[in-house]
């Protein structure tokens, strides 16, 4: 077996990090405001519902410009539409490299903004849109002119989507659309959403929800509010859809109709181990603060290092780092040469303990730090408040661990 770096991916990462230096640094560096201490405060509209402010954008926006002019941003993309064709174990590896840097626009934790794009919407129009959907939305999707929310969660309905509230009914020649979502992510400037109803079956089946593409300015389509996060600006809507019309046709939505979750659950195994190795990443980058400030700090007379106390919680998280780094990689490889539902149960172990680790690392951190810790001078409480919501989103821990267990114990996968 081979644990090493492939040198191809290897070579990756030294190009990155050059470009880093010599492109990227220098635009933070002159928007200092949205990564010292202001933070979140310099990022947000905060007369503006929360949202992020159309400054900081623009920033964002200029840093995935220079990437992708540098051939860098649409890396796991498919080369027919200007990518690499990156493989999964390239991107968990890209993805951990870059977090373990730090806070930095390279990789910003707002919309998980980064110099290799993650595209997840780019993914699944590729694999299920129409040719005239991938007309209208590639590259126009990468590009920025335009933008899709994600509309899955409900007021109601969370992790039990196949319960989902949302409806939509045939009238004549149109889709009639009426329900709600909520954490509705993207929905601040998007152009259109998508947007999951059911249009057959009944409640608790996964057949017979739809993914309609709606655009955002259409008669009855109403952003109601944004919520407010634990960490801003937001990004993430209440939607409220009265009487919503769309053609009958299957351009109105995207894949089959009535496979709308199949849409959802394309990109998932892929998202679900890269936020991992970003997780990852930041967690390494945490322990090692840590341990470099305990070596530094002196307190009665000797190294902060020296004490067992320090040493012990630290050693423990890297230990764990280490064995979900390994867990990581090996799921990331799988996923590139088996198919993706053989391994659901790898990749869920991957998820929960990566999201649960980089929680306790910055905790740690912060412990470690003392006073300064719990200060703003220091990243540790904007990677806390980040990735947090990672226990919650994209598959909370608690279902992240049932699916292990019902693999475990043969109720559903390979052992059944």
């Amino acid at each position: 077996m081979e644990f090493s770096i492939p040198k191809e991916i290897q070579d990756k990462l030294n190009e990155l990090d050059e470009f880093i230096e010599q492109e990227i640094k220098p635009l933070e560096n002159d928007n200092r405001q949205y990564f010292d201490h202001r933070r979140e405060y310099a990022r947000t509209d905060w007369d503006n519902d929360g949202q992020p402010s159309k400054e900081w954008e623009a920033v964002l926006r200029e840093m995935k410009n220079r990437a992708d002019a540098a051939g860098h941003l649409r890396f796991p993309l498919p080369k027919e539409i200007g990518g690499q064709d990156g493989s999964n174990l390239a991107m968990a590896m890209i993805r951990e490299h870059l977090a373990h840097k730090g806070l930095g626009l390279h990789n910003d934790l707002q919309n998980e903004s980064s110099i290799v794009g993650n595209f997840p919407l780019v993914h699944m129009m590729w694999a299920f849109g129409t040719p005239a959907q991938k007309e209208a939305f590639l590259p126009a999707l990468i590009i920025g002119e335009k933008r899709m929310g994600f509309g899955l969660t409900e007021a109601a309905h969370g992790s039990d989507a196949t319960y989902m509230d949302t409806s939509a009914v045939k009238d004549g020649d149109s889709w009639v659309i009426n329900g709600n979502k909520r954490f509705n992510s993207g929905i601040h400037e998007a152009t259109h959403d998508l947007v999951f109803a059911r249009t057959s079956g009944e409640p608790g089946q996964g057949l017979g929800i739809t993914a309609f593409i709606v655009p955002t300015d259409l008669p009855g389509f109403e952003v109601v509010k944004m919520d407010w996060t634990f960490n801003m600006p937001s990004d993430h809507g209440i939607v409220r859809l009265k009487d919503v019309r769309l053609p009958v046709d299957n351009e109105s939505y995207l894949g089959e109709a009535g496979e709308g979750l199949i849409v959802a659950q394309h990109f998932l195994h892929e998202n679900r181990i890269r936020q991992a190795a970003s997780s990852l990443g930041a967690a390494q980058f945490c322990i090692d603060e840590a341990v470099k400030y305990a070596k530094q700090r002196h307190t009665w007379g000797k190294p902060l290092a020296t004490n067992q106390a320090i040493q012990f919680p630290l050693a423990e998280l890297h230990t764990e780092a280490e064995m979900v780094r390994n867990l990581v990689y090996k799921t990331a490889w799988h996923l590139d040469h088996h198919n993706h539902m053989e391994i659901t149960d790898q990749v869920s172990m991957a998820n929960y303990r990566a999201n649960r680790l980089v929680c306790q690392a910055a905790d740690r951190a912060i412990q470690v730090f003392g006073g300064e810790g719990y200060t703003r001078n220091r990243p540790f409480e904007h990677i806390y408040r980040h990735h947090r919501r990672y226990r919650i989103t994209e598959g909370a821990e608690e279902i992240q661990i049932r699916k292990v267990a019902g693999h475990l114990f043969g109720f559903v996968g390979k052992n059944r």
